[in-house]
This record gives C-alpha cells, sequence and structure tokens, in this order.
C-alpha cells in the first residue's frame, strides 16, 4: 500500500488508526472546526505521495473496464461517482453483457458490502466535525476515502482543527484516479487480445497482492479461509455472481469471532 512519504506519516496498520480516533478525543476543542485553505493544501499535499500507487489501481480498473466492454463514458463515470477501487474493480468482476436485474442487484449488494467500512469512519469522524453546516461537510464525506480518512486523523490528532483537510484529501485522490482510469480505458481499447498479455489476470493477480500486507498469521487467516470456502460452495449451488456477497460477508463475520479473542 502506498505510504505518506515525509512528516506525518500515516499509521500502517488498523490498530494504529484506532489510536489515533481515541487521541482525537483528547485534543481540546479550543474553538469550533473552521474551515480555510491551510487544511486544504495540507490535505493535497499529503495525498501527493499516494498518487502513484493510486495510478497504478486506476489504471488496472480502466484496462478491465474497457475489455469487459464498458463504454469511455460508463467507465468514466463509475470512477468519479462511485470512486471506490475495491468495489469497482469487484464489480467489473460480476460485470457482463448484456446487464440483466440480476446482475444490477448483485452490484448494488458487493458495492455496499465493500462499502460497509466508511459508515464506521465517518462515525469516528463526527466528534471533530459533527457540529458543521451539511453543505460543508457532506460534500468531503462523499470523497473520502481510506487514505484520505487516515490522512485527517493523524492531522486531528496533532492538533489541527481545519476540517478543509479531509476535502483537499479527497480532490487530489479523486483527480487522480480519474486521470489514472482514463489512461488505462485508453491502454485496453489499444490491445485486442487480452490474454495475449496476460490482462485476464489483472483481478485475481490484483486481489492476491492486496492479501500480502494484510497478513497477520495463520489465525487471521481464518476469516479469508471461511470467505473463499463459503464463495465456492455459493458458486456451485447459486446461478449468478451471489458467491461474492455471500463469501464477503462469511468471512467478515467470522472475522468478528476471530477478533473478540485475545
Amino acid at each position: 500500500a502506498a505510504q505518506i512519504e515525509g512528516t506525518p506519516e500515516p499509521p500502517h496498520e488498523w490498530s494504529d488508526a484506532v489510536g489515533l480516533m481515541n487521541s482525537m478525543h483528547s485534543v481540546p476543542d479550543k474553538s469550533a472546526p473552521r474551515w480555510g485553505l491551510d487544511g486544504l493544501r495540507y490535505g493535497v499535499m499529503h495525498t501527493l505521495a499516494l498518487l502513484p500507487g493510486t495510478a497504478v489501481f486506476g489504471m488496472a480498473y480502466g484496462t478491465v473496464a474497457a475489455q469487459k466492454g464498458l463504454t469511455f463514458a460508463e467507465a468514466a463515470a463509475m470512477s468519479a461517482f462511485v470512486f471506490s477501487g475495491a468495489a469497482q474493480l469487484v464489480a467489473m468482476e460480476i460485470w457482463s453483457h448484456p446487464i440483466t436485474l440480476g446482475t444490477i442487484l448483485t452490484l448494488a449488494a458487493a458495492t455496499f458490502v465493500v462499502g460497509l467500512r466508511m459508515v464506521l469512519m465517518g462515525a469516528s469522524l463526527r466528534p471533530w466535525l459533527g457540529g458543521l453546516p451539511a453543505a460543508q461537510i457532506y460534500p468531503p464525506l462523499l470523497l473520502n476515502t481510506d487514505s484520505t480518512w487516515l490522512i485527517a486523523l493523524r492531522y486531528r490528532a496533532e492538533g489541527g482543527n481545519d476540517a478543509s483537510v479531509l476535502l483537499g484529501a479527497g480532490l487530489a485522490l479523486w483527480a487522480g484516479w480519474i486521470a489514472s482510469t482514463i489512461a488505462g480505458y485508453a491502454l485496453g481499447n489499444l490491445i485486442t487480445s487480452p490474454q495475449r498479455y496476460g490482462l485476464d489476470l489483472i483481478l485475481p493477480i490484483f486481489f492476491v497482492a492486496m492479501l500480502v500486507p494484510l497478513w497477520r498469521g495463520p489465525r487471521r487467516a481464518v476469516p479469508w479461509a471461511v470467505a473463499g470456502a463459503v464463495a465456492l460452495l455459493v458458486q456451485t449451488l447459486v446461478p449468478g455472481y451471489w458467491y461474492v456477497v455471500v463469501g464477503a460477508l462469511a468471512g467478515a463475520f467470522s472475522g468478528g469471532f476471530i477478533d473478540e479473542r485475545k
């Protein structure tokens, strides 16, 4: 995963992020959250180091989208309005022609499951940003990602109080994401035989690579095994791509029990 270079550096693990959330409550609130250019610049500058990794991720999505038969407008619109790399790549795995009602429902369910973590992220920001008018806080939340959330948490834990840091980080990452997906789409359209270059392996390779930095030992890998086994079982019993949703839910459910143990 990409890291912020320089100071401050975002945490590498979710346990560190929890520590940042706890420290947010100890930051003295000398005034209500403000909204200014300083925070906007801070958010943009501390997102620059993430852009190379984001570009690779976005180009992978754009290439797969072109090979799946999406038009340029469809691929760009998905990047602009969904703005979730994981959800978009999962959607490409499910995407088929012609699109049926069952496919649409599966796409919606998969996107919902992938995005559930955003509920907790938004809740963690409420103690700091809850007093702002809706017009000031909801637009930045639409651009919130794991990376921008971590940048905002670290900024707040160090005493910052400019809420526009979330907007600056989100806008920079959003612009980089759209640009890289457009480049990937152009590349995908230039290649008539994706199998010849191994482009049909982009999705499985990408998701396997994502597991490497998440490895925390055999016990923490139990939810992965549960998700995979349940997905394979559902795939043989239920038509369509519901195995993606059911497998993810089974893995998350079993992970909850694993995390309860000390």
